[in-house]
């Protein structure tokens, strides 16, 4: 790489300048800082998740304001055995005279008795908006809870929209400090296993550490142009620890290699710049270009978690590229310092790409075996990924530790009225609301067995729009979600809305919304990797000046893909990893998960083939044969790819031992793709692929004639 690029006048002015430029990361983390406190991050709104017919409705229901007020439920139930009516009578008069003393409460309606005479509810009515009530949900929960102790012999709960997703996001809290916990420590040991030495170990963490923190900074104030979803410091802190050691360690291990080969501190940053610096920008690009992939989906969710990544990954890179270069030249080999006597020890045994070059040794011998076998192997794995369901989260896939998610399940247990709700809107152009089509509809539905009508509601009429409520009787899980509605879309409101011309008619609701929302990212998934594969290929075909290595990339990802999305399948679709993960599987993997999987593996996988591929190319503009230069720049390689894989597949495995059933998916999705693309591509598929095409490779750069090896180390290496 050139001495006279940007990286390396960067690095250049940071080593020459080191307090400086620790003096400005640390400004730029300190406002970073600044801005999360003082921004708030914004929320998505409903009104943002709105797609397809589901989304229509929604909006008719909205413009005609005939929108259900935001209610809470408290259900009452004796987990010893019958209800006691008189005791639960008490109690739910305590209730409604609490609930009403609130200012949030609109209306606490009249206590509904279960048929089945083990539980009664009672509705509560919101003020304002859903996002009014969410604000003030708090208050109804603590009310709740005094009537509950006050009530040890019954199970006082409550659940609803706006409490059930108070205790997700109380979950993801937890699940973030856990995973915070795990993978800071698990991350340092694993630094100390490949450096030997306190301080290199340190110096990754702690730049990556920084990074996340100061992305979540930056992303408060674009949260106002892309709200966040939910999982936005969940995949910051995946991704920004997994890039930002990555980055750091390729950079740090290179200028650690040549001082070793006696450069000076500022030389040797420079060569680290011009190198793997090189490649972190490049690879860091690679990420960003794949993460606006997801941009494509045109999804609030995933657009946050494009933003958010594509935030920490410039931050990252950035520090990479300053503030590393300025630590290591004002700690010179100081940063080898304090070494632990037995690591350090077994590092210098052991030697760069020494386990390595044994594993590659019968691969450059046998490419076309090597290639076959491991091919097969990868196809194998990958099979079962043509057999992925995917459907949209749910009640069934959340943690069961969360006490709304069981109330809503004992409700929907005792209330068949309170399941699968879905709304269906009619509006006449310029007439009276069609009334008598939703009249023959609600007949029509409950008749048929499949759904009932709440009790006490009725349709609901303003100016040329109505509405009216069915609840499906089926269990609330998305399969039975998908079949209720294209029951009513496919054949009963058409059927009822036949006769009432220049009537426009939709069907939504939450149900509706999650199915509509998982078929939107299933219709949206082959653009977005089309929109991935071929950025990404460009961008190969231009940084290295080759087709074949931009096509061997490409494939390469896929590969890696394919393991990881075979891989899910095999674990959340089937039963058997239940008792290990500690989840019940759903059947399905949740529909944003294909798509944003593949999206951050194109993007994670270019770490890896970027630098390896960096330094076999070194080795070729050398003058090194191709098979040479293969086995040089793998086993020169070898090391940092090794520590960095086992960094992001142990972070990456710390999400799989999360309550949220998407953070388990994603964790276990991304560990193993890593793991495989680390080992079994980069070791076997990519050296055998590259022997087999030679010089070819490289077409069209004008590469310098094969010499003989010169060197000791060299005259070693090709007699392997």
């Amino acid at each position: 790489m050139s001495r006279r690029s940007m990286t390396v006048h960067v690095a250049r002015w940071s080593a020459t300048h080191p307090w400086r430029a620790i003096g400005l990361w640390l400004l730029l983390v300190g406002v970073a800082v600044g801005l999360m406190i003082a921004v708030p991050t914004q929320k998505t709104k409903a009104a943002d998740t709105w797609i397809g017919q589901s989304g229509q409705a929604a909006e008719l229901i909205q413009q005609a304001g005939l929108e259900n007020k935001p209610g809470e439920t408290v259900l009452v139930t004796d987990p010893d055995g019958p209800l006691d009516r008189r005791a639960a009578t008490t109690a739910l008069a305590q209730l409604k005279q609490k609930m009403t003393a609130l200012d949030a409460v609109d209306n606490v309606g009249d206590a509904v008795w279960a048929e089945n005479g083990k539980a009664v509810l009672l509705p509560i009515e919101l003020k304002g908006s859903d996002d009014d009530a969410a604000d003030n949900v708090d208050k109804l929960v603590a009310a709740t809870a005094e009537v509950q102790q006050a009530h040890q012999g019954l199970a006082i709960q409550q659940t609803g929209s706006q409490s059930l997703d108070a205790g997700i996001w109380k979950q993801v809290g937890s699940d973030l400090a856990r995973a915070e916990k795990l993978s800071l420590p698990i991350t340092f040991g694993l630094m100390l296993l490949a450096f030997g030495a306190l301080i290199a170990a340190g110096i990754p963490v702690l730049l990556a550490f920084s990074a996340v923190g100061a992305a979540l900074g930056f992303y408060a104030p674009l949260s106002y142009l892309f709200p966040d979803g939910g999982s936005v410091a969940n995949v910051v802190l995946l991704i920004g620890m997994a890039v930002g050691v990555d980055y750091s360690l390729f950079y740090l291990k290179r200028e650690r290699e040549e001082r070793r080969r006696g450069h000076g501190t500022v030389d040797a940053v420079e060569i680290a710049a011009a190198t793997s610096g090189h490649s972190v920008v490049v690879s860091g690009v690679a990420v960003i270009v794949s993460m606006a992939g997801l941009y494509v989906a045109q999804d609030p969710v995933f657009s946050s978690m494009a933003t958010a990544t594509i935030v920490v990954v410039a931050v990252a890179v950035l520090g990479s590229l300053t503030v590393l270069p300025a630590l290591l030249a004002k700690l010179g080999h100081r940063v080898d310092r304090p070494r632990v006597p037995l690591l350090w020890r077994l590092n210098r045994r052991i030697g760069p790409g020494g386990i390595s070059r044994r594993l590659l040794a019968p691969v450059l011998r046998f490419p076309k075996a090597a290639l076959l076998i491991s091919a097969v192997a990868v196809i194998a794995l990958a099979v079962p990924a043509l057999g992925m369901k995917t459907e949209p989260g749910g009640l069934n896939t959340l943690p069961q530790s969360i006490p709304e998610v069981k109330t809503m399940q004992q409700l929907q247990a005792n209330f068949p009225s309170q399941g699968m709700a879905y709304e269906v809107v009619g509006r006449t152009d310029g007439g009276k609301p069609p009334v008598a089509a939703l009249t023959e509809l609600q007949q029509a539905a409950v008749g048929s067995g499949q759904f009932v009508a709440p009790p006490g509601q009725q349709i609901r009429t303003a100016g040329d729009t109505a509405v009216l409520t069915l609840v499906s009787v089926r269990p609330d899980t998305n399969e039975d979600a998908r079949v209720a509605l294209e029951q009513l879309r496919g054949s009963l409101v058409p059927s009822a809305f036949a006769t009432a011309s220049g009537t426009t008619w939709a069907v939504g609701g939450e149900n509706a919304e999650g199915v509509d929302s998982g078929q939107n990212q299933r219709d949206k998934l082959p653009y977005v990797i089309a929109f991935v594969l071929g950025l990404t290929l460009v961008m190969m075909a231009f940084t290295f000046r080759s087709v074949a290595i931009a096509l061997v990339t490409t494939l390469l990802n896929l590969a890696s893909v394919g393991a990881c999305f075979g891989a899910l399948t095999l674990v959340f679709q089937n039963t058997w990893a239940e008792g290990l993960l500690d989840f019940t599987s759903p059947g399905f993997i949740v529909s944003w998960i294909p798509l944003f999987l593949f999206v951050i593996l194109v993007g994670l996988s270019m770490d890896y083939h970027v630098f390896v591929l960096g330094r076999i190319r070194e080795a070729v503009q050398e003058g090194l044969s191709p098979r040479e230069a293969v086995r040089k720049g793998i086993t020169e390689s070898a090391g940092v790819v090794t520590s960095a894989a086992a960094v992001m597949v142990s972070v990456f495995a710390v999400f799989a031992t999360l309550g949220m059933m998407e953070m388990k998916q994603m964790g276990i999705g991304l560990a193993v793709a890593v793991l495989i693309d680390a080992t079994l591509v980069r070791i076997v598929i990519l050296p055998s692929i590259l022997v087999l095409l030679g010089r070819k490779a490289w077409w069209p750069n004008k590469l310098p004639a094969a010499r003989t090896p010169r060197t000791e180390e060299e005259r070693e290496l090709a007699a392997v």
